[in-house]
């Protein structure tokens, strides 16, 4: 048989054939791995869908082809080690065979047999194809990578989502029982209808994880870019990465669904104090705009004001939105108990800031007439140190004011007025200006004069 390339000389076949060798022995470790991938024995027993169906219905021929190849190609390498045993000392037709054994296309295989290589438009179809050990080499890398591609990619995902959804579903159940004691229900109330969307969407990705693992794994190269079958493994690991997205979503929804219903169980154990709180703050509102009504009088009575703000009633509409609470807690709705609770407790407080503020606006007149009263007498003092406390003008002006301040019903502008004159008469005595000029102080029982 003549060699279709050069001819090999003896330290060349030799460096050969162990390579081959070694080559070989790597191709069978892969193989056996690969046939006891986890992966793999899912892929045969599943019922696939989508991607992952499409991908299979192509990889899934690559196991048993890989192996028919195997054999050929250990076929052809024991022809070739058995030509190199004849002789110690080969002669040029052995060389010759050997080389065209070693490096021709002396290698009978299927026709075609290639994960992507179909044949070109219009081409007879070929039932056997030759080709070198090198090539059937690469045709074997190519079938490896194509089905560990795969295999590696739905075992990764199956060993990644399915626990971790039955996990979460367990949760998603827990916080259902926890909804329906208390009264949250699929169509009654906003936070249902949240879980058994949670529900269905948990269900469905559980569905698609186990018949359509592929849909969910996110290479990071192009699918079976042909690569080498690893030196001294069983299989690589997948080059890339489970998509999670959906799953994390729904674990946060879950999450926040929980946190809800757990302030409806806060509420259901402190919504009787809240009530009674909310109670409380109405009757403090309800006594201060009673207050405010007394002080009203009194103020009319008093101070001649016609300004005086009248006092609101009390809320009513209030009252009649704690009896529909009170009901909703009786019933155990702590879904529409929850936001009316909380707008009474605004209200209640925004109730007594109101009743505050009444009596503020009503005893203001009293607060003035308190604030002049305190300056007269503050005046007073200070004509007493200026020692013109028995000047008739200021006694004349003080009695004015004091009347009007003390007076019923007092008309504070005119007392204002008043007091503001009686401060304009606080002058210090002619004496005590003398004095003060000179910086000398009279000594008692002596004139100071000249």
């Amino acid at each position: 048989m003549a060699s279709a390339g050069p001819v090999l000389s003896r330290e060349e076949v030799d460096r050969a054939l162990a390579r081959l060798g070694a080559d070989r022995d790597a191709i069978e470790m892969a193989l056996l791995g690969l046939q006891d991938h986890p992966g793999l024995r899912l892929l045969d027993g599943a019922e696939l869908a989508g991607r992952t169906q499409e991908r299979w219905a192509v990889a899934g021929q690559g196991l048993p082809l890989l192996w028919a190849l195997f054999d050929r190609y250990s076929e052809a390498l024991a022809s070739a080690r058995a030509v190199r045993a004849r002789k110690a000392k080969l002669g040029a037709s052995e060389l010759a065979e050997l080389s065209e054994l070693l490096t021709g296309d002396a290698v009978t295989v299927p026709g075609g047999a290639l994960p992507d290589g179909p044949q070109l438009l219009g081409a007879p179809a070929k039932l056997v194809e030759r080709i070198s050990l090198d090539a059937l080499m690469a045709r074997m890398n190519s079938w490896y990578a194509t089905v560990l591609e795969v295999v590696s990619a739905a075992d990764a995902v199956w060993s990644a989502l399915p626990a971790r959804i039955d996990l979460l579903l367990a949760e998603l159940h827990r916080v259902q029982t926890l909804a329906a004691s208390l009264g949250v229900h699929t169509g009654g109330h906003p936070l249902g209808d949240d879980l058994a969307g949670l529900a269905a969407d948990l269900t469905e990705l559980r569905s698609e994880v186990r018949s359509d693992p592929l849909a969910l794994w996110r290479p990071a190269r192009v699918p079976a870019q042909r690569g080498t079958v690893p030196d001294g493994s069983a299989f690589a690991s997948p080059s890339g990465m489970v998509d999670t997205e959906r799953f994390d979503r729904a674990g946060r929804a879950l999450d926040g669904v929980r946190l809800e219903l757990e302030d409806l169980l806060r509420l259901r154990d402190d919504a009787e104090e809240r009530l009674q709180g909310v109670g409380d703050l109405l009757q403090r509102a309800d006594a201060t705009l009673a207050e405010a009504r007394r002080a009203r009088g009194e103020v009319l009575a008093k101070i001649a004001a016609s300004d005086v703000p009248a006092v609101p009633g009390p809320a009513s509409a209030l009252r009649e939105r704690i009896v529909v609470a009170l009901e909703l807690r009786q019933s155990g709705q702590w879904g529409r108990l929850a936001p009316l609770l909380d707008a009474l407790e605004d209200a209640a407080a925004k109730e007594l800031s109101r009743a505050r503020q009444s009596l503020t606006e009503v005893t203001q007149p009293l607060a003035v007439r308190a604030e002049l009263r305190g300056r007269l007498d503050a005046y007073k003092a200070m004509a007493a140190r200026l020692r013109v406390s028995e000047d008739p003008e200021v006694i004349e002006r003080y009695e004015k004011a004091r009347w009007l301040l003390w007076s019923a019903p007092c008309d504070l502008r005119a007392a204002a007025a008043a007091v503001a004159r009686f401060q304009q008469s606080l002058r210090p005595a002619p004496a005590e200006t003398a004095h003060e000029e000179t910086g000398q102080t009279p000594v008692d029982g002596q004139v100071q004069g000249g």
